[in-house]
């Protein structure tokens, strides 16, 4: 039987050829997009002693006991702490998931940050680099105008809107959620968080619908889902956190920043013993990070967007 041809001969690579090319001009726009607005390029290490908090991802260990990075985050925002104000950078991140049509174990992240950058001012940020990057996007037949007006809604709305399910009224109410879940068709297994089936729920029911025609921003999202965010003001149960979506696909996740070293251990806290419980590990609290917010991380915005998947969505790719 023959062999099937590696990734590297000519009569395979071929057909990538055009991709590669098409990310190479992204990855020079992005560049030339934050070096217009005056921010600084930064490069931080991949190997941490802690590699996130988020109780759900998964990291690679290595035998000396540090952590290939899951986000240059916490990184990044020490540097803010020590006086840079807008910076960005495109770096290697690992995350062990299963991989699939729309993510690899190892993946390129744009993150950049900006102090005095209020959440609304990422909004709009993130809309200005993507129309200058990318006008056009398209993924599996469907298209969307980065040009056209993006659809701005919170999370609560759309989940009434597409799953006909109120969640304001039962923030936390775990058991409500699981049966409104099994109402609507959407598994959850009785282990399932009520974090846990309410992003069930958007993946199933809500996701679908984002960004077709024009980018679409799913935002507020209730605090117990943003740990790394601050409160809205206007309502302290949803958190200053957005992702912006494009074909169905989530692209970018923005926050305005936690800044309050007391509440951000206080997260960090939960999270580990989440995760314990969950996984029967945890990932060490970077205390390191924690000083830093107790110096002063001034108020400032963030956000994490997927190379990858834009160069998908720009080149017509499908995976």
């Amino acid at each position: 039987m023959d062999r099937p041809l590696s990734w590297w001969t000519p009569e395979n690579f071929s057909r990538k050829i055009p991709h590669l090319k098409a990310r190479a001009e992204i990855v020079s726009r992005i560049r030339g997009f934050f070096e217009s607005r005056g921010y600084l390029e930064v490069e931080t290490p991949a190997l941490q002693a802690s590699p996130c908090m988020e109780a759900h991802i998964q990291a690679f260990k290595t035998t000396r006991g540090l952590y290939l990075h899951t986000s240059p985050e916490f990184a990044m925002k020490k540097l803010l702490v020590a006086g840079l104000p807008k910076i960005y950078q495109i770096s290697h991140v690992f995350r062990d998931e299963e991989p699939s049509s729309l993510h690899s174990p190892e993946f390129s992240m744009l993150e950049w940050y900006q102090t005095g950058l209020s959440y609304r001012g990422m909004m709009d940020e993130t809309l200005d680099l993507l129309r200058h990057v990318a006008p056009q996007l398209s993924w599996k037949g469907k298209a969307c105008d980065t040009g056209l007006p993006a659809t701005v809604i919170t999370v609560a709305d759309a989940v009434q809107k597409y799953a006909g399910i109120d969640i304001s009224a039962h923030l936390g109410d775990v058991a409500h959620l699981q049966a409104e879940a099994r109402r609507i068709g959407v598994y959850v297994s009785p282990q399932d968080d009520w974090e846990n089936a309410l992003l069930k729920i958007i993946m199933e029911k809500v996701e679908p619908h984002l960004g077709f025609g024009a980018p679409a921003i799913l935002c507020d999202y209730p605090v117990s889902m943003a740990a790394l965010s601050r409160p809205r003001p206007e309502d302290p149960r949803f958190a200053e956190r957005f992702e912006l979506y494009v074909c169905g696909i989530e692209l970018a996740n923005a926050f305005g920043e936690l800044t309050d070293a007391k509440v951000q251990r206080e997260r960090f806290l939960h999270d580990v013993a989440l995760r314990k419980k969950t996984y029967g590990d945890d990932y060490p609290i970077d205390e390191d990070f924690l000083r830093a917010l107790e110096r002063g991380l001034p108020d400032c915005s963030g956000n994490a967007l997927g190379v990858d998947r834009l160069v998908m969505l720009a080149s017509g790719a499908d995976h």
